[in-house]
């Protein structure tokens, strides 16, 4: 059975890969992992991870301990890092998988040492907070475990990580503030430790920061899929997401006719209107309701009226018509609407264009070769 599309996701993982490439000549001597959270930013963990192992990625970090489990099959070989740390009661899932923990707080340290104590050892990453506020041992639990380090001693403890706020604000204060804050907390730890762990500081934009910030192991995320991590100057990343949608219906209207709920739009003149098959629960914002476009044959078409659940109407009146026919494909994602550009249409970032990519398009992979 042939179920024709009307929205297709193409995703090019050579792109992916040169993206990776990229980061990791910009980031040495420091070696390059990858943020592979939320199903790859949307884009398909179990077609990414592995293009990026054979690029040569061995450190992968996700979010929560079910992504992982996902995950490993796929790259049996790497390292995956469970950002959000054990919950309680899910030790043996870390350890049957093969994946490590990243302990955020006194209560985890407790919990992993007496999981340890008990079962024996299992490594874990430790997170220090420099500034963020969110994940990660406060000063003032930071000072306690220092004084007291005999919870560390029931486990190794491969890596310790700190993670940026304002990475993609070059001029931010914030960053040189971060970095001494490190620092600092490195020169009282490590010499509690057996062996020297790697250290993990960079996302994608601290990369950018200079070679103070790479430490041992740079871990991108967003930069990976062709956001840009310098938002200040232009995107150094290939573009690995592609969206298009078919035309389902082209219809003349005269001015001031309203258009789509609410009668939200009122033409000001007579035009043609072009129907897409995709919408919000697509991840194509209602936001973007009379300020996104899509690409006809290159040529800019306004939404007009609301974006809807399942559909979008376009203004292709001013499009030569055997562009603009139905069944005609129009870009959405591509080459003259990045994510980023979507993004600052609807009033967001494009992390959250591409995490909202939804299930039903056609998903199309190019192979990185």
């Amino acid at each position: 059975m042939t179920v024709e599309s009307t929205a297709e996701l193409t995703i090019d993982l050579g792109a992916l890969v040169a993206n990776y490439r990229l980061l990791q000549r910009r980031a040495k001597p420091a070696r390059a992992g990858a943020g592979i959270k939320a199903n790859a930013y949307g884009l398909g963990a179990q077609e990414a991870a592995p293009a990026l192992f054979k690029a040569g990625c061995r450190e992968f970090f996700v979010a929560i301990l079910s992504e992982a489990i996902a995950l490993r099959p796929v790259v049996p070989e790497a390292d995956i890092y469970v950002l959000s740390g054990p919950m309680g009661g899910d030790e043996a899932e870390f350890v049957q998988h093969r994946v490590t923990p990243v302990l955020n707080s006194p209560q985890q340290i407790d919990l992993w040492s007496r999981w340890c104590t008990a079962n024996g050892a299992a490594p874990a990453a430790l997170h220090i907070d420099t500034g963020m506020s969110r994940l990660g041992l406060a000063p003032a639990e930071l000072d306690r475990l220092i004084a007291d380090p005999a919870l560390l001693k029931a486990f190794s403890i491969p890596l310790v990580m700190s993670h940026l706020a304002s990475a993609d604000e070059p001029g931010s204060a914030q960053n040189a503030q971060q970095l001494a804050r490190l620092k600092g907390a490195l020169d009282r730890v490590l010499p509690l430790l057996p062996s020297r762990p790697a250290i993990s500081f960079a996302n994608s934009s601290g990369i950018f920061l200079g070679r103070d910030y790479a430490f041992d192991l740079v871990r991108p995320g967003a930069a990976l899929y062709g956001l840009n991590p310098t938002p200040a100057a232009p995107n150094p990343m290939r573009q690995v997401v592609g969206l298009k949608a078919r035309i389902l219906q082209v219809r003349h209207i005269d001015a001031h006719q309203t258009v789509g709920y609410g009668a939200a739009h009122r033409s000001t003149r007579a035009t043609s209107l072009a129907t897409l098959g995709l919408g919000y629960a697509d991840g194509v914002f209602r936001a973007l309701s009379h300020v996104g476009a899509a690409f006809v044959g290159g040529i800019r078409a306004p939404f007009v009226g609301r974006v809807s659940m399942d559909l979008i109407t376009i203004d292709v009146g001013h499009i030569p018509p055997h562009l603009a026919e139905p069944g005609a494909w129009v870009e959405i994602l591509g080459e003259h609407q990045s994510a980023d550009d979507l993004a600052a249409a609807a009033g967001t970032i494009g992390y959250e264009v591409l995490t909202a990519l939804g299930p039903r398009y056609q998903r199309r992979y190019i192979p990185a070769g």
